[in-house]
């Protein structure tokens, strides 16, 4: 073999070395590199984290009275209620997004009061997080008219507008907006039908829950977020070769 030869060779080999190393480079970015599939993928971790939150919590929570404010329980609970208000805005979003085209309008309008429901539920929790506390020796009455939104027994203080607002733009749209997103759901087929169909129908039985004593409303939300769970994990687990998004 000449030297010729062998330096041909050599530069050949490091050509080829050189694109090996280039391709896997660029497997490597293009692994990193945030798709629109990948973080819908995310987005359904976040729903199926915010509905055993959901579901977790029912049981637990301490009463909405004064004395609660202040206990280790609510500083527990209500940080983690928080945590899973916003998951499930970003986990919404991602099952919409993975149904976008076949849920139709329908699909569209029950995405969008699920989103004002947690939107605001995430204010009002807020302030049942970080400002109720500080206000339970200072103003007590505010705090028991505030506790009073949710579990209908308002206080003797007037804090118009607050439960309309909360019955409106949370009551409503959580009732109205799952009805419509699980029928939107179970319609498009692309989702598991059974959670699908379980959202729809323990959203229309919520105002059934209205009779039960407070403490016992909330294990009607139960049903609700397992449904959302579901369809959580159901985007989260779905391989990226079934999916039609690019």
């Amino acid at each position: 073999m000449t030297t010729t030869d062998k330096t041909s060779r050599d530069g050949m080999a490091a050509g080829v070395e050189r694109g090996e190393r280039k391709m896997a480079s660029a497997g490597k970015e293009s692994n990193m590199k945030p798709t629109a599939p990948k973080l819908i993928r995310w987005a359904g971790l976040a729903a199926l984290v915010a509905g055993i939150i959901f579901a977790g919590i029912q049981p637990i929570h301490p009463p909405d009275v004064l004395s609660s404010v202040t206990t280790g329980a609510w500083t527990i609970i209500m940080p983690l209620k928080l945590a899973m208000c916003l998951l499930f805005l970003i986990g919404i979003a991602g099952i919409y997004a993975r149904q976008v085209e076949e849920a139709g309008w329908l699909g569209l309008s029950g995405f969008l009061l699920l989103s004002l429901c947690w939107w605001l539920q995430s204010a009002y929790v807020f302030a049942e997080t970080f400002i109720l506390p500080q206000l339970a020796s200072a103003a007590p009455p505010f705090v028991v008219s505030f506790l009073g939104i949710a579990s209908g027994d308002p206080g003797a203080m007037n804090i118009e507008p607050l439960p309309a607002i909360y019955s409106l733009g949370i009551g409503i749209p959580y009732m109205l907006g799952g009805l419509l997103f699980g029928v939107a759901t179970l319609r498009a087929g692309i989702l598991p039908r059974w959670p699908a169909g379980l959202l729809a129908f323990a959203a229309t039985l919520t105002p059934a829950a209205a009779l039960l004593p407070h403490e016992i409303q909330r294990l009607a939300a139960i049903p609700v977020a397992l449904a959302i769970a579901w369809l959580g994990y159901a985007l989260f687990s779905e391989r990226p070769q079934h999916r039609d998004l690019a």
